[in-house]
């Protein structure tokens, strides 16, 4: 019998010790996800290169073997203020701290120490892999009229794929998003000016590196950039002058606000985003708009942005 594609089972559990499987179970661990991509097998060849008296291949060894996962994840808090989402071992792997104040708040905000890392399993059908070790990189994106989705790049050891019995998964933790609309997100600000928006990315800008020496193989997580990327309808620019900011190298605070009540309320805050050259005009329904890039900035670390959930 034929393997469904759609028949996948995701997994993923933050790790005691890194590179060591802390097993994650449907009953707790499920992921919720879209647009799943796996690259089960990746690494080099390492070619023997054998001289012999005939001519011919000498064969290869496989060497850095490490597996590549990307998926989609509606960016819905958990409903409950002060709960976190079922999607917050995931950013916790992307070099991200988690702070939970009970009943009140979860906030998420970038780390440079002590990266935490989570084993993924995947099930298609009854094969099994399994990526040890895991880190990555995330965006936050929301389009208008469209579900605001956290797309996720994760790098984790590889092991041998096995055959296993497919577990039942509980995925309720998982809420119904809302789609980013003028009511579902009422506040996009730059520099305290409210736009109109028809798309936003905020990429984490981690640079994910495999690491394999002798006495350690690992993923790190070596550093980091954010960038921002937004379209929004063109001002005046006696109200907001991006090419002005950009000349001078100004950072702005950018506010993003999605949901609107309690236990699904979501808030992105970037206190300082340097404006970076817009490169270009873009038209519309013959409305001018502009595709504007800024680069969240630290103030004094570790603060370049925050994702509130309340």
């Amino acid at each position: 019998m034929p393997i469904k594609w759609k028949s996948k089972i995701l997994l993923a559990k933050i790790e005691d010790t890194y590179g060591t499987d802390p097993a994650p179970t449907g009953a707790l661990n499920a992921v919720l996800a879209n647009d799943v991509r796996l690259t089960p097998m990746e690494g080099s060849d390492v070619d023997r290169d054998l001289e012999t008296p005939w001519l011919g291949a000498s064969g290869t060894m496989p060497a850095e073997l490490h597996a590549t996962l990307n998926f989609n994840v509606e960016m819905a808090p958990s409903g409950a203020a002060g709960t976190a989402p079922a999607w917050g071992p995931l950013l916790r792997a992307c070099a991200v701290a988690e702070t939970i104040e009970a009943g009140v708040s979860v906030t998420y905000n970038p780390v440079s120490d002590d990266h935490e890392s989570i084993t993924i399993h995947l099930l298609i059908g009854s094969t099994r892999y399994v990526l040890l070790g895991t880190r990555g990189n995330c965006t936050i994106q929301l389009d208008a009229q469209g579900i605001p989705y956290l797309a996720f790049e994760f790098t984790g050891l590889f092991t041998q794929p096995s055959e296993q019995t497919r577990p039942t998964v509980a995925l309720d933790a998982y809420k119904k998003p809302l789609l980013a609309t003028s009511t579902n997100t009422p506040t996009f600000q730059m520099n305290g000016t409210d736009f109109v928006a028809r798309s936003f990315r905020m990429n984490l800008g981690n640079s994910v590196e495999t690491r394999f020496l002798i006495g350690s193989e690992g993923v790190l997580i070596t550093d980091r950039s954010e960038t921002i990327e937004t379209v929004v309808e063109a001002l005046a620019l006696t109200s907001f002058n991006p090419f002005a900011l950009a000349a001078a190298q100004t950072a702005v605070e950018v506010d993003l606000v999605h949901g609107v009540t309690a236990g699904s309320i979501a808030a992105l805050n970037v206190p300082g985003a340097q404006m970076q050259r817009p490169q270009g005009l873009e038209n519309s329904q013959n409305i001018k708009e502009w595709p504007l890039r800024l680069v969240p900035l630290p103030v004094t670390g570790n603060d370049q942005w925050t994702l509130t959930l309340t």
